[in-house]
């Protein structure tokens, strides 16, 4: 089973959403987000005798973007 997780800084802590999945957590810092997500994950869908995969999708702010020259 995939389960695909978004995951975006809100100004104050870092924020998972699950896509297609009622999951969510926060924490302060990277490392306990992915904790929190395996622990919500683990929760929301309990013992289903199939390994579960979790793909987190993460947003990035590129600084600029300029289309080449010819």
């Amino acid at each position: 089973m995939l389960v695909k997780i978004e995951t975006y800084f809100d100004g104050e802590f870092w924020c998972a959403r699950g896509i297609g999945v009622d999951i969510f957590t926060q924490a302060s810092t990277l490392d306990e987000l992915y904790q929190n997500i395996k622990e919500a994950v683990s929760v929301h869908y309990g013992d289903t005798g199939e390994p579960i995969t979790i793909l987190t999708l993460s947003e990035v702010k590129l600084a600029s973007a300029e289309a080449p020259t010819s």
